[in-house]
């Protein structure tokens, strides 16, 4: 492995495409979860739902009242291990920083922004492109938002198996359970939030076409 000094770890203006340096990691992050957690709260606004391990938080808040965003960060705690010991430990830390920033702004979103009326259908839209967009920033920086998250770049990176088309088979499974448990048109809708997300990332991602691997 090629050594780096400091100056190469920290500097904005990078000479090697094929490499992130910390600042471009800290950045890519960090605007990732903002644009993911703003994703979140639009879906929450209207009573919508998506898949994966945040559907299943979203289920668990609409029954119980307790925080969406506290919700988002306790169900993915056992992937960790799955994370740690078939991804790598850098992988494991970026997404744990992605997932504890994401949570966090999810449950303070709403103390900067106000909405009184809200269209089920465009919000589930907006919320289903900003969650894409999120992911993409944290997959090309090497991080996800857990859960099924990481069990989709796992396979993606072993089989080649899009990480889109993992999430969504996922989502499937959620938005069925929430058939069980919601009115029916929530969850028609909350589809369109789902199939938007993992269609923009499964056709925007690929291993082969994105390679900085810092």
């Amino acid at each position: 492995m090629p050594h780096l000094n400091l100056n190469e770890l920290l500097t904005i203006w990078n000479d090697n495409p094929s490499r992130h340096t910390l600042i471009e990691d800290v950045q890519g992050i960090a605007f990732g979860a903002i644009v993911a957690s703003l994703g979140l709260f639009f879906l929450n606004q209207a009573g919508l739902l998506t898949g994966g391990t945040a559907g299943l938080a979203f289920l668990v808040h609409y029954t119980s009242g307790f925080s969406l965003g506290s919700l988002f960060f306790l169900v993915n705690l056992p992937f960790y291990f799955l994370s740690w010991r078939r991804v790598g430990k850098v992988f494991t830390i970026k997404t744990f920083v992605a997932i504890a920033l994401t949570s966090l702004l999810t449950d303070v979103q709403s103390r900067f922004l106000h909405i009184s009326d809200i269209n089920a259908l465009w919000s589930a839209f907006l919320g289903g492109l900003l969650l894409g967009f999120g992911l993409l920033a944290l997959y090309r920086h090497r991080a996800s938002l857990g859960g099924v998250g990481i069990l989709g770049v796992y396979l993606q990176e072993k089989t080649g198996f899009r990480a889109g088309l993992t999430q969504m088979i996922f989502d499937g499974i959620i938005l069925v359970i929430a058939l069980l448990l919601l009115d029916p048109r929530v969850v028609m809708a909350s589809v369109i939030g789902a199939v938007t997300m993992n269609m923009f990332v499964a056709i925007n991602h690929r291993a082969d076409r994105y390679i900085a691997i810092r």
